[in-house]
């Protein structure tokens, strides 16, 4: 544990600088590297490096009195060569040495020399000895320069300087004094700073860790304006250059011989009249800032490539947290210094093998549990000496931590990292690449589970506590051995909640598996705790080495730790100021006595160290100066702090740190002092304070930053009473922290943009420290929290919705906390669906981003751009996306999504107790409550907009009350018991919950309606129906004949309808509760649902066969007249359930094996649809806009959507477990499944993908315009699409009377020719014209001569025609097959292959005119390309391997390249670029080999993958490929986005990626057009169009395709549908 906690500690994230320097000769130095140096660098380190940069100036202020003194400037010093990231001293040497002051402290023995030596003089020493005063506190004793003369820069101290500085002489000339102790008496602050800074100082930090600059004046004369005060002028006497020579020539230059310390030395020339003027200073300051930047930007850039910045960052947030909390637990660790007894019990707790419940360890506050439990954890190896025990740590106090669910993963998590023994403790974060590797070999007891499955789903942001708690108990079951124990150490789980708590001690298992061991730390106040663990851990026997008392407990082994021992306390007390060279007196030791017998805590021990040390040996203290207490104590020493500094700035500064989220560093809380204090404060000043709370404060890391935080939450507390009580005060502090944090998280996207765009853009992903992410990602959710806390929702929404934000999250880790955020977001109804969406997609791609973070646009991009017109807003979203991509100059772009298969899950809810009972019913309301009843007899319930379910609980006299069932009618829900009691929920007011006082309550209540406030409710297998109002629930009963089936209200609410069991429907008039009238079936089937047109007076009555029958039913009510009988016309007899659309005057009736849809105007059946073969439906509705039927089948857990136009299932929504029953509410559909999940999806996104167009079957082909603005499409039908570009929809569909084979487009767009069956047809883009129709072809394909002219149909046996475009008329016959058959260039020949040969037809004749033939080149050709822009020449190929080129002009043959035996051409493969520089040459598995005509070189592209297609673009600048995961890999993850394809396109000219896009579906077809859009067709008969931009194409260029889509794409749905184009009814050419 020791090992991993020197491991864990990460490098520091600041570079602190300390200027050292003589404070009155560098005032025009210091100030000009303040104000253009020190900026730069700070930037420079946060862009680049992801560090801050810090400099402490001693001197800063103008105010000498604020200069720290001799040994705070040492404490500065130190701290910096601790702390700092990078250099951490700076050094400027003028040409003035500098006074000395007057020591601080002088010896008590040598200050009575001086004295006696200034007597003897004859001198008085009067003066001397009241500035000085004696104190028997310090070790040793010494003599104080009194607080009022410090610092001293009166002019009545400059004659005492002078006394002591020739005392002092005196002295060393008698040999009274050494001359090394003289010196350091006469030392200025110049030199007293630089050789502590550099004494002792490791070579390697002086190497690269500090600077010095020696600047050597000739001829000095200081000028007497501007520079520095009268008081601080001294002229430089012989003594003081004698030092100054001393520093530069002896202990400089040592340095600079010993350790090579960087030392630049300037010499400047002054005229003897005018001396050292202005000009010649502010040239020396110009080129001390320029030399400063450019040294201290080599020395930070060479440390972070060195790997000393950031080397401990972790990009895994798991991985990460480990870390950090192993950190905590040393820090803590080290605070252990009394020693415990109760520890023993703990030790003997461990070492018993047989215990089989946990420890609890209580105590009050301050009691220091997490001190001794972290202790503890760095004793376990000793204590377990014979094993190799993992113990695991988590302190948490930290309130980043959203959920039980976050902390049991990260348990989980370092529980499968303690037992992998095949990765090393430094490389944590490489378990979330490969899985957990080399674990144990045994037997699970869930079948379902093993390490590799659960390392990947802890990584889900989605996962439910129900899973992470089965996950728990299966690594405590199977990993701990007796040779490899755990031991689980808790501490403050009581501290972050009361149902907290509950779920991470009911998440342990009971009894603890063998080999495990937990520990809790809780508060001795929260009892409750104690009995949950005592519920949840029966009676356990308890163990021999406690005592009688602990035997009694029950559930778990107890020890309180109470006060420390007093001595003890003491003793430690006494430590702690002899460490500080301080003492008390016997008087003031009886105080600190008498003080530790009522509070014996370590820290108030550290509290009362910090008083004591302020006192002297003549301070009057008195027990009124001790604070009784820990709070006591802390509030004294924000006293004494706001004495010291200013009141207003301590406030603040305590402020920010106790309200922010995790903490802040030393920057941010500097930079929000000055914010506040503007002009006020210093960095000395904030370091000052910081040095003043170091016994209280720890540096910890989180997400890659060391932060600030207390040592103990009752520093919180104290802080949040004394300056944060109001509300008021908490959101000012939370707003002025947000303000700060919004500015830095603008400033660091701005930057990174200019970085972005200014850099090299070839490659694919600019590298850049990792930690630059963490830095941005801490400051993100630090923004995210004061935004929240201040109140400032709109803000925070924006920054929620932003890509940037995103993106910086989930490249740091952060993807599970970014989607708790989003799932936590408060605000109106529209924002609330947006994050749920993006939070849906996030969560539901986590496996991805995960291990591909930097594929975050193109996900997003892809997910949202099909539902823009749902969620406008998102617009910006994609906007944000896309512009960044332009700021980069490089990427690949979705420009039209495919046809979505499914659409994002909006909410996955389950309940807390997992998937342990089946659901028994649910009901849903129109306004968007849902209710399900669990088989326990639990009710649960969704509002429409929680991402969680509430558990029901009404109050009931009898105590807890088990549900039975649940309907629903408008606003209202009827609740059934077990023990025959109903209860009316309103959930427009759902704390109403009001018990039904029905007296006839026999069975289970069937169902009830509601109109208004009026309520009916029936019952099952019963004839009675109850009235009742929401207002007065006492039910009035109904009489029917039959059993009552169905009820209806009629439109006024003044009748209800009672559909019966025998066919009979009854009518009642709700005033008088009479039964009016009847009516009846002959086939006195029973009515399962009645449906009343109020426009029409008619009343349509189903029965369960499906059958209709209509009746009139006029407006005074009479008998109903029978109007007309309709079957479902199929033999099912049970009916499974009926939907009815008012607005859309639609019905449908579901049976088992068919739906069938009514027309409501006529009461005629409008369509049937049948169950998939071998399947039946369970439960079939409408969708909410009636264009749909969303559907489920048994035994499947999807949820089908059907188009009613097309009568296609066009969408398949994935319920993950099998469905219990569909209901609908205004803005969702909402599965509820049997294990009691409830998933809903948004309606509105359900129509928009459900209406995206898709082509009948998948595309086989894409022809594009040169344009740009339209393309063509088709997929082996009659029918050919042309699509817009313009608005991303079909256009117009071309329709033919045969399948079609081939689709051609002319060189001018004008004419697209295709080939269907053995016809041409010929059609004017422009109008759809069918101009032509060419019957009797024959042909297998068809070409059109690039000059536009002329059609080439190819018959692989007859005649091939040339004909003209024009009127069809035949031109020549070619009498020959040519195989892959080409036309030149210019129009003049077909060339193809035939019998091994290459043949060139004309055009003209028909006649073979030119010919590659085998005798050339002694074998057959296999392939071969044309070449557009070299029209006379062809590039061949040869069996052999061979590339020749053939100029058919002279018919002249010229070989170029011979390819190695091992590698052969693919002709089905083989593709040339339109120069001729680049060939496709094959496809080999996850290799693509091309060669490179103008170098004559092969180049191999590893794909990652199995290639399924490749094409180049005609310029030959890119390459676009798909490939496939491998099997295995796919075996690894099942996730959407690796088990599909993945489309990536790279620069051919040196091999680097330029973007990829993972496909969502199983690509068909693949055409890369031009040098800027790549389009995909998918086998379902959906198009993706992706847009490139990359270094190669101009900006102007690379955007043409994004503004031709960009602001007008409208989503999926295309409402009008496409034009229609029919063709010639008959060919009007016919050949013979």
């Amino acid at each position: 544990m020791d090992q991993a906690a020197s491991n864990c500690r990460l490098r520091s994230t600041c570079v602190k600088l300390y200027l050292c320097s003589n404070p009155t000769d560098s005032v025009v130095e210091r100030r000009a590297l303040r104000e253009v140096v020190f900026p730069k660098l700070r930037e420079h380190c946060r862009h680049k490096l992801g560090v801050d940069f810090r400099v402490i100036d001693p001197h800063e202020s103008i105010n000498p009195s604020r200069w720290p003194d001799e040994n705070t400037r040492n404490e500065l010093i130190k701290n910096c060569r601790e702390s700092s990231a990078g250099p951490f001293l700076l050094a400027l040497i003028g040409p003035e040495y500098g006074r000395a002051s007057l020591p601080a402290q002088v010896e008590v023995s040598h200050f009575h020399l001086l004295l006696q030596q200034i007597q003897q003089a004859g001198l008085s020493t009067k003066e001397l000895e009241r500035v000085y005063h004696r104190d028997e506190n310090t070790v040793p004793p010494t003599f104080c320069l009194r607080a009022s003369c410090l610092p001293q820069q009166e002019n009545h101290m400059e004659d005492l300087v002078k006394m002591f500085e020739a005392a002092v002489s005196l002295c060393v000339h008698k040999n009274l004094l050494t001359e090394a102790k003289g010196l350091t008496f006469n030392r200025s602050v110049l030199d007293g700073d630089l050789r502590f800074g550099l004494n002792n100082c490791p070579r390697h930090d002086a190497v690269r860790r500090c600077l010095a600059y020696v600047h050597k004046v000739t001829n000095l004369k200081v000028e007497q304006e501007g520079t520095v005060p009268n008081s601080a002028r001294v002229r430089s006497s012989s003594s003081e250059a004698d030092l100054l020579s001393d520093l530069i020539d002896n202990f400089l230059k040592g340095l600079i011989d010993s350790s090579q310390l960087e030392a630049y030395t300037t010499a400047t020339n002054c005229d003897r009249r005018r001396g050292y003027t202005t000009a010649r200073r502010r040239a020396y300051a110009d080129l001390l800032c320029h030399q400063v930047y450019s040294d201290l930007v080599r020395l930070t850039d060479n440390i972070a490539e060195s790997g000393q910045i950031g080397s401990g960052y972790l990009s895994d947030a798991l991985a990460r947290e480990q870390v950090q909390q192993e950190e905590l637990c040393a820090i803590l660790s080290g605070f252990y210094v009394i020693t415990r007894p109760e520890m023993e019990e703990i030790r003997a707790y461990v070492q018993q093998s047989d215990q089989r419940r946990p420890l609890v360890l209580t105590g009050g506050p301050c009691a220091g549990k997490r001190v001794l439990l972290a202790h503890c954890a760095h004793q376990m190896r000793s204590w377990l000496r014979d094993t190799d025990p993992a113990v695991i740590t988590f302190f948490t106090d930290l309130p980043h931590l959203p959920s039980a669910e976050r902390l049991l993963s990260s348990l989980c998590y370092q529980i499968l990292r303690s037992y992998d023994r095949s990765s090393s403790s430094q490389d944590l974060n490489a378990g979330h690449r490969r899985g957990v590797t080399e674990l144990r070999n045994a037997e699970s007891s869930v079948a379902h589970l093993n390490p590799r499955t659960v390392f990947r789903a802890i990584k889900k942001p989605d996962i439910s506590l129900y899973e992470v708690k089965e996950y728990l108990c299966f690594l405590l079951s199977l990993l701990p051995s007796s040779k490899k124990p755990l031991v689980l150490i808790l501490d403050g789980v009581d501290q972050m909640g009361r149902n907290f708590a509950v779920q991470i001690i009911e998440s342990l298992p009971s009894p603890l598996p063998p080999g495990v061991k937990i520990i809790l730390g809780i508060s001795s106040k929260h009892t409750h705790l104690m009995q949950v663990i005592k519920l949840h851990y029966p009676e356990c026997s308890a163990p021999g080495f406690v005592s009688e008392g602990v035997k009694k407990q029950l559930g778990y082994v107890h020890v309180l730790l109470g006060s420390a021992d007093r001595k003890q306390c003491l003793k430690v007390l006494m430590s702690l100021l002899s460490n500080s060279r301080r003492r008390v007196t016997s008087g003031q030791l009886a105080l600190l006595n008498q003080a530790l017998t009522s509070c014996c805590f370590t820290l108030y021990v550290r509290l009362l160290h910090c008083h004591t040390s302020f006192w002297c040996s003549d301070s009057e203290v008195s027990e009124s100066h001790l604070p009784d207490g820990v709070h006591s104590s802390v509030a004294a020493l924000l006293d004494h702090l706001e004495h010291k500094y200013s009141s207003p700035v301590v406030a603040h500064a305590l402020s920010y740190l106790a309200i922010s989220s995790v903490g802040l560093t030393e920057a941010e809380l500097a930079d929000l002092l000055s914010r506040a204090h503007a002009n006020q404060i210093t960095q000395v000043d904030v370091e000052r304070l910081l040095l003043e709370l170091k016994g209280f404060l720890i540096r910890r890391t989180v997400t890659g930053c060391q932060v600030f935080t207390w040592v103990s939450r009752h520093f919180r507390l104290v802080v949040a009473k004394t300056y944060l009580d109001t509300r008021e005060a908490r959101r000012k502090i939370h707003s002025e922290m947000a303000d700060y944090f919004i500015s830095r998280w603008n400033a660091c996207l701005e930057t990174s943009c200019l970085d972005e765009g200014s850099a090299q853009t070839s490659a694919y992903v600019e590298e850049r420290p990792p930690l630059i992410d963490a830095v941005n990602a801490r400051k993100a959710v630090e923004l995210m929290y004061h935004l929240q806390e201040s109140n400032s929702l709109e803000l925070r929404w924006k920054v929620l919705t932003s890509w940037r934000f995103h993106h910086v999250l989930v490249k740091a880790g952060l993807l599970r906390d970014l989607v708790a955020m989003l799932r936590q977001e408060q605000g109106s109804w529209d924002n609330l669906r947006e994050c749920s969406l993006l939070a849906s997609i996030l969560a539901s791609s986590s496996c991805f981003l995960q291990s591909s973070p930097i594929e975050l646009p193109t996900l997003m991009e892809a997910s949202l751009l099909p539902y823009l017109e749902v969620f406008p807003a998102l617009r910006f979203y994609v906007d944000e996306i896309r512009w960044e991509r332009g700021i980069r100059g490089c990427g690949l772009a979705v420009l039209l999504p495919p046809s979505p298969d499914t659409v994002p899950l909006l909410r996955h809810l389950q309940r807390d107790g997992g998937p342990t009972q089946l659901t028994v019913t649910a009901a849903g309301t129109r306004c968007g409550t849902i209710t399900e009843i669990m088989r326990d007899g639990s009710a649960w319930l969704w509002n429409g907009s929680d991402f969680g379910m509430v558990r029901l609980s009404p109050n009931c006299e009898q105590g807890e009350i088990k549900f039975a069932g649940v309907k629903s009618s408008h606003r209202f829900m009827l609740f059934a018991t077990l023990c025959n009691k109903l209860f009316l929920c309103d959930v427009t007011a759902p704390e109403i919950f009001v018990e039904v006082k029905a007296s006839h309550t026999p069975n289970m209540f069937e169902g009830f309606v509601a109109f208004d406030r009026q309520l009916c409710v029936w019952w099952k297998q019963d004839s009675i129906v109850g009235l009742f109002d929401a207002s007065n629930t006492s039910v009035t009963n109904l009489k029917c004949p039959s059993y009552v089936t169905c009820v209806a209200f009629s439109s006024l609410g003044s009748h209800i309808y009672c559909g019966q069991e025998e066919g009979t429907v009854s009518i009642f008039d709700i005033d008088s509760c009479s039964l009016l009238c009847s009516c009846s079936n002959s086939n006195r089937c029973a009515i399962v649902s009645i449906i009343l047109c109020k426009d029409k007076e008619e009343m349509a009555c189903v029965a369960r066969s499906g059958a209709l029958k209509l009746w009139k039913v006029p407006a005074k009510t009479q008998t109903p007249r029978f109007v007309k009988e309709a079957s479902a016309g199929s033999e099912f007899n049970d009916m499974l359930n009926t939907d009815y659309l008012y607005e859309f005057s639609s019905f449908l009736v579901c049976h088992c094996k068919q739906v069938t849809v009514w027309d409501t105007c006529e009461w005629e059946k409008s369509d049937y649809f049948w169950a998939p073969q071998g399947q039946a439906f369970a439960q079939v509705v409408f969708s909410q806009d009636g264009h749909h039927l969303v559907a489920l089948l048994e035994d499947s857990p999807l949820v089908l959507v059907w188009r009613l136009s097309t009568a296609q299932c066009v969408l398949s929504l994935n319920a993950n477990n099998l469905p219990h029953t569909l209901l609908k509410t205004t803005s969702h559909i909402v599965c509820v499944t049997d294990n009691g999940c409830l998933l809903a999806w948004d309606a509105e996104m359900v129509y928009i993908a459900g209406e995206a167009p898709k082509m009948e079957c998948g595309v086989k082909d894409v022809t594009v315009e040169q344009t740009g603005q339209w393309f063509y499409t088709a997929d082996g039908t009659d029918t050919v699409w042309s699509w817009s570009f313009q608005t991303g929809l079909p256009h117009a569909n071309f329709l033919h009377d045969n399948p079609v084979k081939k689709i051609r487009l002319s060189k001018d767009d004008l004419t697209l020719v295709t080939l269907s069956g053995e016809d041409i047809y010929i059609w004017q883009t422009e109008t759809g014209q069918n101009s032509l129709r060419i019957g009797g072809s024959r042909a297998t394909d068809v070409l059109i001569t690039p000059n536009c002219k002329f059609g080439v149909s190819i018959c692989e046996q007859g005649l091939s025609r040339v004909w003209k475009m024009a009127h069809g008329g035949v031109v020549c016959g070619i009498h020959l097959y040519l195989c892959d058959a080409q036309v030149s260039p210019e129009s003049t020949f077909l060339i193809g292959l035939h019998g091994g040969d290459l043949l060139a037809a004309s055009l003209w004749s028909g006649t073979i005119s030119r010919s590659f033939s085998r005798a050339k080149s002694s074998e057959d050709v296999v392939a071969f390309h044309t070449l557009s822009q070299h029209t006379d020449f062809v590039v061949v190929m040869v069996a052999s391997g061979g590339i020749y080129t053939w100029k058919m002009s002279d018919e002249t043959v010229c070989r170029h390249f011979q390819l190695p035996g091992t590698l052969y051409c693919q002709p089905q493969n083989f593709q040339m670029t339109s120069n001729g520089s680049f060939a496709l040459l094959s496809i080999d598995n996850e290799a693509i080999t091309l060669l490179d005509v103008s170098r004559v070189r092969l180049c191999s592209f590893k794909a990652g993958g199995s290639v399924m297609k490749a094409c180049l673009d005609e310029t030959g600048r890119y390459m676009a490929y798909i490939s496939q995961r491998t099997s295995q890999e796919r075996q690894r993850c099942t996730c959407s986005q690796h088990a599909h394809p993945t489309l990536t396109v790279v620069q051919l000219s040196d091999g680097e990626k330029i973007g990829r896009v993972f496909l969502c579906k199983d690509p068909l077809t693949l055409l890369v057009h031009g040098q800027q859009c790549v389009f995909v067709g998918f086998r379902d008969g959906s198009v993706g169009v992706y847009s490139i931009s990359g270094p190669l194409i101009g900006g102007e260029d690379a955007g043409r395709c994004v503004k031709n889509l960009g602001g007008q794409l409208r989503g999926c749905c295309w409402n009008a549908g496409p034009l229609r184009w029919f063709p010639l009814k008959t060919p009007n050419i016919t050949w013979p």
